[in-house]
């Protein structure tokens, strides 16, 4: 690589099963030997100096992405949160200058998988990015183009929305992440489960995310499906997805049951 600070791809062959790794960073040094690495474990890389659109990154096909914040200035935060929403499937490993405990929350909560202080050493960085896609890869489900049709609603993993009758939900990735979650499965899904497999990290104790998803979840799906509830609260567990008509009886019990309410 003649300048590391430049767009640069490693000459591994290509194949499905090479891991696919974007560096945003400035630092000749580090990206020296990380390319170095990199090369001798034949993953396809790019070391990018600057931010990119969350399209080319879209359009780079990769499994992770490694961000110093620093290198995207003041918009550092904003470009983190689009791209960990834009591409909630990628494996986004922030490693930067070193950081508060408030700063770290906070990047993990916008949808980091880690978040890494500099200096640090680069066999590091690649076993917590290695990690990072070995988490993505068992929240994966299968591809269905053709969809997957449950009550009124069919959902398009090939296109990440759902839909009813043509119209679309306008899901957010998370929320259509969270309805793919619960419709793929056949039994109750406890909070903490959930929220481990769509933002991928444990639960903080009294974090409400999971419930303030799942109502803006449900208000989209009544809001197009009026006569059918899907969402149906296990208090004090967590949540199940089964498509009810309300004329079958409980339908409309439990897509009108309050949220929990959490003390403090």
């Amino acid at each position: 690589m003649s300048d590391v600070a430049t767009e640069a791809a490693a000459v591994a062959p290509r194949t499905h099963t090479t891991p696919r790794l974007a560096v945003i960073d400035r630092d000749r040094g580090f990206l020296q030997v990380l390319n170095n690495r990199l090369s001798a474990r034949g993953w396809e890389h790019r070391m990018l100096s600057s931010p990119v659109r969350a399209e080319a990154l879209v359009a780079m096909r990769l499994n992770a992405l490694v961000l110093d914040l620093a290198v995207a200035g003041p918009d550092g935060w904003e470009y983190l949160e689009r791209v960990c929403s834009r591409l909630p499937t990628l494996a986004v490993i922030v490693c930067t200058a070193p950081s508060s405990v408030s700063q770290r929350v906070r990047g993990l909560r916008l949808g980091a998988d880690a978040w890494l202080s500099k200096p640090c050493h680069p066999e590091e960085l690649i076993a917590v990015v290695e990690a990072a896609m070995r988490r993505h890869r068992r929240r994966e489900m299968p591809e269905l183009s053709a969809g997957i049709t449950a009550g009124e609603i069919t959902i398009r993993p090939d296109l990440y929305q759902a839909f009813a009758a043509d119209e679309s939900l306008e899901l957010t990735p998370r929320e259509f992440e969270l309805l793919r979650l619960l419709a793929s499965s056949d039994r109750v899904l406890r909070r903490e489960e959930i929220y481990e497999r769509v933002w991928g990290y444990a639960m903080v104790h009294g974090d409400r995310s999971v419930d303030v998803f799942v109502r803006k979840l449900r208000q989209k799906l009544r809001a197009a499906s009026p006569e059918w509830s899907y969402i149906h609260t296990h208090f004090g567990i967590g949540y199940r997805f089964e498509p009810t008509s309300q004329g079958a009886g409980d339908g409309l019990a439990a897509e009108l049951e309050p949220e929990p309410v959490f003390a403090g």
